[in-house]
């Protein structure tokens, strides 16, 4: 057994985040100033990083803030960034701000979710897709993919239903890659088994004078299509906020445009 020797929990982690980001050994190393070989004794557990160099090898790797704190623990280390609740009072200038932009957004639809894609805060405009979706669906914590996609949420009115799956999908898919959440995973294999009567384009293409995957929703005899934005923290320190993205709907034609504005006035 002389030689042998056993990856330590820290290392074989910090190899995996490296595999991920498709980093070689030297890549990693180049980035964060350190020898391939100190780099190599890490992640065989020949060596066992600081704190500080857990923190750089995570930074350089993007690895999530949650993912962070995690690793600190397995290296035998204090979790360094902070958990705050969404109602917790130091974060009422950032709620406060949410508010801000949400309402700003009327008349049209915009959605504050968090990593798992539970709704945590939303327009009086989004009213427009949950008065199409079934009210267990919205039941807290209501996820809005799950609402998208259920047979019984939004699918039944999307018009171009095998389009925007495939790329809700393929953002929850990119979204694994970079997180490798197992909820995430569990979320994506359910969405996924959700019957869709419309063929799914493999690769996302443009259709004729399309420049953004349209969300087609159908309202009666009409017939409404948005494009969206998604915007996140540019600074987050704290695991909360650097989960927290704010979606929000644009109408893609003067039709849908004209429609919300009347509707805002009724």
């Amino acid at each position: 057994m002389g030689g042998v020797t056993t990856a330590h929990p820290i290392g074989a982690q910090l190899r995996q985040w490296r595999e991920r980001r498709r980093y070689s050994q030297l890549e990693l190393a180049n980035l964060a100033e350190i020898s391939t070989r100190h780099l190599s004794f890490v992640e065989t557990g020949r060596s066992t990083p600081s704190r500080d160099m857990v923190l750089v090898l995570t930074d350089h790797l993007e690895v999530p803030l949650r993912e962070r704190n995690k690793l600190l623990l397995v290296a035998g280390y204090a979790p360094v960034y902070a958990e705050s609740a969404f109602d917790a009072p130091q974060l009422a200038s950032v709620r406060a701000a949410l508010r801000q932009v949400l309402d700003g957004h009327d008349p049209y639809p915009a959605v504050v979710v968090d990593r798992a894609w539970n709704l945590v805060e939303a327009n009086s405009a989004l009213s427009l897709f949950t008065d199409l979706v079934a009210p267990h669906l919205l039941a807290p914590p209501a996820n809005v993919l799950r609402a998208s996609l259920h047979p019984d949420g939004l699918a039944r009115h999307i018009v171009n239903h095998g389009e925007w799956r495939a790329h809700l999908l393929t953002r929850l898919r990119r979204q694994i890659e970079i997180t490798a959440d197992p909820g995430l995973t569990a979320l994506h294999r359910e969405l996924s088994g959700y019957p869709c009567p419309e063929p799914e384009p493999a690769v996302e293409l443009p259709g004729p004078g399309e420049i953004l995957v349209p969300l087609r929703v159908r309202a009666g005899d009409l017939e409404l299509r948005f494009f969206s934005i998604i915007a996140t923290f540019g600074t987050p320190m704290d695991v909360t906020l650097a989960e927290l993205a704010i979606e929000s709907f644009y109408p893609a034609d003067p039709a849908t445009a004209d429609l919300l504005r009347s509707l805002s006035k009724a």
